[in-house]
């Protein structure tokens, strides 16, 4: 019997450590598929398709449209926000500008926020499944002590790193998943985050059929002027407060 035991428990363990075995080609295939995403759009030219220039010129025969296929619209609309995210394709801002210029700020600001969380999370799990385990095994074993320490304030760390829009946004999609970070943390902050800006950019694009009606060109550089930055940046540094009031309470 206990032979029998002992070799019962030395298959469950060979099958538990069967996926650490699998060919590390496989966990590279979801990445791969989102990579092969990026490279045809390059491929075909569809950032010409994107611009300003174009919605500009297609705003009234697209409008007709969304007001014709409605639902329609909202799913072309949507589905391609989700996978524009997922293949990390710099075309967030024109699509957010067209959500607000064709559905309104609210449902416009309501697909994009949601679109880009449900993209930046498929990406964030196949960056995980794909290249975690390398990065663990470079940490070796200050693995565990990096992660807790860097999940303490994990939530607050994303939530200003969103608010702000300082490094790009396929790179805050995968860094977190490579150190570890939960996916609920990583969801939610993600989508609290891109809340306020990118109402704020589909407010702009609700704006943009005055502007095309009018023959005008809509300036876009009030992105990066401060009446745009500071309100999200003070959001940004009231979001990092609790990481330094944690360490305080902690000390007393």
């Amino acid at each position: 019997m206990k032979n029998h035991r002992k070799t019962s428990e030395a298959n469950s363990s060979i099958g538990q450590d069967l996926p650490a075995q699998r060919p590390n080609w496989k966990r590279l295939l979801p990445i791969a598929a989102l990579i092969m995403g990026f490279l045809a759009f390059l491929f075909f030219g569809a950032s010409e398709y994107l611009s300003l220039s174009v919605l500009d010129e297609k705003a009234a025969e697209l409008s007709e449209f969304v007001e014709i296929n409605f639902g329609l619209a909202v799913a072309i609309y949507f589905v391609s926000y989700v996978l524009s995210t997922a293949f990390f394709l710099p075309v967030g801002t024109i699509l957010t500008l067209s959500g607000g210029l064709f559905f309104g700020t609210l449902y416009g600001g309501i697909l994009a926020v949601f679109g880009a969380t449900i993209g930046s999370s498929i990406l964030f799990i196949a960056a995980r499944y794909a290249f975690s385990e390398f990065f663990n095994s470079r940490l070796g074993r200050h693995a565990p002590t990096f992660r807790r320490k860097l999940n303490q304030n994990a939530f607050f760390y994303l939530l200003a790193l969103r608010l702000v829009p300082i490094f790009p946004f396929v790179v805050v999609n995968v860094v977190p998943a490579l150190v570890g970070i939960p996916i609920r943390t990583y969801v939610i902050s993600t989508f609290i985050g891109i809340i306020p800006g990118t109402f704020i950019y589909a407010g702009i694009g609700a704006g943009l059929a005055s502007i095309f009606s009018a023959d005008g060109k809509p300036n876009l550089n009030v992105l990066v002027q401060w009446e745009f930055l500071l309100p999200l940046i003070l959001l940004a540094c009231l979001s990092l407060v609790p990481t330094l009031w944690r360490p305080s309470r902690q000390e007393d």
